[in-house]
């Protein structure tokens, strides 16, 4: 939001320098993020008529233009604009004269013709940048008049970052307010008396919306002349807060609205047919708006219609067909209020952030319509002429915003605060607030007024007591309170948990990564089970995070197929954060560990030949997290099924039987969909199911030596390997204290259909030595389970 000091200056008296106002109103939670001082030394500037032109004879493009200038007389002037033309108003600089980037005027002679100054452009005068041809003034303009005189010369223009609950403050009556209720100062509410009509035309208004549009103001203005040009000082204020000049009409909308903070629209009344209705779209409706683009309307959208077909999305922007131009004669004049969360919801919709509804949707003052209207008419009858007509106001009453009275305690402010305040100051200030104040021993009523709305809870006004007095006259004290620090019950896992899990990660070569927690629609849908149902943003920030994450997967996948694009080699990456899946009427919020592997295996080294990471190795790093977790538990990795993993290279992680989580390669389809090169690994478990461990129990070692026995089986080719080990350790008993798979073979002397398992089994007794009979009995019974068990033969 840009104002000006002197724009400031029409509302109320500015008395600080510019550095203690910044400073104040900074402090008072308007940041000031730059100030930009103007000072034009623009003298011997003056408005000048060119009263006719002629060729010049020895140049194709130069006109010799005749100029009154007023006082200064009439003087001969070689220019080159193409708008120079008989009977407009335009800017001379005079000899002696200095504009823009200090270049000094002088009488010169421009190709053998005399030259008595200069005609200028915007640009040349430092006042904009358009240097396509010269500044045009209104016709009605006092000629020989000092360019200060048309427009303020000496300014500052003050850029203020204004928070989203102050949408009062986007106008420059509303920072006026501000300073005056900062500086004590009073402000002038600057000149909205109703303007008589002069006509008694009026155009039918009615609303279909509901709570959507609750007021809607609307007026004729008859015979205006919209080719008028706009007033200097008028362009000059628009300019520097931002606004493009278009045409006088629209040029009055916009000054209105950044002087009152109200939205205004014009339409042109002549292509308007029957009467405005305020309605939802139909489906198959579209509008061309004023900026070329055309949309597709349906029920959720808010429109301003006429009895033919929408002429604007409400409170966004205008129509095309129906937009002011040069030639317009009739205006209907249109200020409304509309539903603030509505308008945010369609703006982003359709990625329309127009001034007009960076006001709607923080709020407008609900009592401003019709003044609003009142100051732009007034405005347009001064520069452009025009019969007004009535001033039609349309209420749903029932639907107008209502700002109850706040109860507030004076007594509380001391607890809140820390210090006190004078019972009269805190009156006082609520009054100059704005708001009405119902005052007695022991509770007061504060009504807020209608443009702070912000102003809700009791908090909220004991805030504006310390803004107002200035936070840094609050004293520092050091609170006083009895604290207890109390074991709080949660679901997240133990603190000690999460440490031992991002220690194991990090020792296996991986990094953290921090992933956002939405993701688009469409990616949801290709992480998610089929009996999970998504859970949609209803105002998303950007349509790529319109849906809660139901896995961490999307966004470590994300993140690694941006290192793998930047010539990353290998790419270890996990991350522990919260899901969210909702099923049926449930709603669950789950803490995981997540992770994705993909690359090579190792960094290249001379003497470790380089070779992609496999589902062995994450399960090895997964092996090596579960025992730092702790716990006497039995780990497995059980064949399962998952929509976003390869069938048949996915396995569900299990601890004493109990699920822990699932691991297993992408599916080569999201491969594809997510342009991610390589054979991406992916891992996820439940926190909760993982701080669910076993109390470790120490067992002292043996003092009796160990014996290793080593096994070679043939099983058919599908039999799993896991069954193999789980077989062999429970047939081995109690002295087993180790079971190794140190070779699998397949090839010359196995059948095709056949692999070799070579199993190291380490035997150890705790009391006593064991023989070679009981080591012998052990082995043979081991021999005999696997053939009954898993159809495994010894190898000789």
């Amino acid at each position: 939001m840009k104002v000006t000091t002197d724009w400031l200056r029409d509302f109320v008296r500015l008395t600080l320098p510019l550095s203690a106002l910044s400073e104040r109103l900074t402090m008072a939670g308007l940041e000031v993020e730059e100030v930009h001082e103007l000072d034009f030394d623009l003298t011997r500037v003056v408005a000048a008529r060119i009263v006719a032109t002629s060729p010049h004879p020895n140049a194709e493009k130069l006109q010799l233009c005749t100029v009154d200038a007023g006082a200064c007389g009439r003087l001969q002037v070689v220019c080159g604009a193409p708008n120079a033309r008989a009977d407009m108003v335009a800017i001379l600089a005079l000899p002696g004269a200095t504009i823009a980037a200090g270049r000094r005027i002088e009488q010169s002679v421009v190709r053998g013709v005399e030259s008595m100054g200069m005609l200028c452009s915007a640009a040349e005068l430092g006042l904009g940048e358009d240097s396509s041809g010269l500044l045009e003034l209104p016709r009605t303009s006092a000629l020989g008049v000092a360019i200060d005189d048309l427009a303020a010369l000496k300014d500052a223009v003050i850029e203020l970052n204004v928070t989203p609950n102050r949408g009062d403050c986007l106008s420059q009556l509303g920072v006026a307010r501000e300073v005056a209720l900062l500086t004590g100062e009073p402000y002038r509410v600057p000149n909205v008396a109703p303007v008589p009509a002069s006509s008694s035309q009026v155009f039918p208004v009615e609303l279909r919306a509901g709570d959507s549009c609750p007021r809607y103001v609307g007026r004729v203005i008859a015979d205006v002349d919209a080719s008028v040009t706009t007033p200097l000082w008028m362009k000059e204020r628009l300019r520097r807060c931002g606004v493009r000049s278009i045409n006088v009409i629209v040029d009055i909308t916009n000054y209105t609205m950044l002087a009152l903070g109200q939205p205004l629209h014009a339409f042109d009344l002549a292509r308007l047919r029957g009467g405005i209705k305020v309605r939802a779209a139909v489906v198959g409706e579209s509008l061309s708006l004023l900026d070329g683009t055309t949309i597709e309307l349906d029920p959720a959208c808010l429109v301003i219609a006429d009895h033919a077909a929408p002429v604007a999305l409400a409170g966004v922007m205008g129509g095309r067909s129906t937009g002011v131009e040069l030639a317009t004669r009739n205006i209907f004049l249109e200020s409304a209020l509309f539903n603030p969360i509505l308008l945010a919801g369609i703006a982003r919709r359709f990625k329309l952030h127009t001034d007009a509804v960076h006001r709607f949707e923080r709020g407008v003052d609900s009592a401003m319509q019709a003044r609003a209207i009142e100051y732009a008419t007034r405005l347009i009858v001064d520069l452009c002429g025009g019969q007004p007509g009535p001033t039609e106001s349309v209420e749903i009453i029932s639907a107008l915003p209502v700002l109850p009275a706040i109860r507030f305690r004076p007594a509380r402010v001391r607890r809140v605060l820390g210090t006190e305040i004078e019972t009269s100051l805190m009156q006082q200030i609520f009054e100059r607030l704005g708001a009405h104040v119902v005052a007695n021993e022991v509770t007061w009523a504060v009504t807020p007024p209608t443009y702070r709305s912000d102003l809700r809870i009791e908090e909220d006004l004991i805030e504006e007591l310390a803004r107002i007095t200035g936070y840094a006259a609050l004293p520092t004290t050091q609170p006083l309170a009895a604290l207890s620090i109390a074991r709080r019950a949660s679901s997240v896992a133990d603190r000690s948990t999460v440490a031992r899990i991002r220690a194991s990660l990090v020792a296996g070569g991986f990094s953290e990564a921090i992933t956002y927690s939405f993701i688009s629609s469409e990616l949801w849908r290709s992480f998610a089970r089929e009996e999970l149902t998504p859970i949609e943003l209803a105002n998303p920030i950007a349509a790529d995070m319109s849906a809660m994450r139901a896995s961490l997967w999307p966004g470590l996948l994300l993140a690694a197929r941006y290192n793998l694009n930047r010539q990353a080699t290998a790419v270890r990456l996990f991350e522990i954060g919260m899901v969210f899946e909702q099923n049926g009427q449930q709603l669950l919020q789950t803490n995981k560990v997540g992770g994705v592997v993909s690359g090579e295996f190792a960094p290249q080294q001379w003497d470790l030949k380089t070779r992609p990471v496999d589902f062995f190795d994450l399960k090895g790093d997964l092996a090596n997290l579960l025992k730092a977790c702790g716990g006497n538990a039995e780990l497995a990795f059980v064949p399962a099924q998952h929509p976003a993993l390869h069938p048949g290279a996915t396995a569900e992680i299990r601890r004493d039987g109990h699920p822990l989580g699932i691991v297993g390669s992408l599916h080569p389809k999201l491969c594809n969909s997510l342009e991610i090169e390589g054979n991406p690994i992916l891992f996820e478990m439940n926190l909760k199911a993982l701080s669910s461990r076993g109390t470790s129990r120490f067992v002292p070692p043996s003092k009796f030596p160990a014996v290793r026995r080593d096994l070679s089986i043939v099983v058919a080719e599908a039999t799993p390997v896991a069954a193999v080990l789980a077989a062999a350790r429970e047939l081995a008993g109690e002295h087993l204290r180790d079971l190794q798979l140190f070779d699998v073979y397949r090839g010359q002397g196995i059948d095709s259909d056949k692999k070799s398992l070579a199993l190291g089994l380490i035997f150890q007794a705790s009391s006593s030595t064991l023989t070679d009979d009981q080591i012998d009995a052990v082995v043979a019974k081991i021999i005999d389970g696997l053939r009954n068990r898993v159809s495994g033969i010894l190898r000789t």
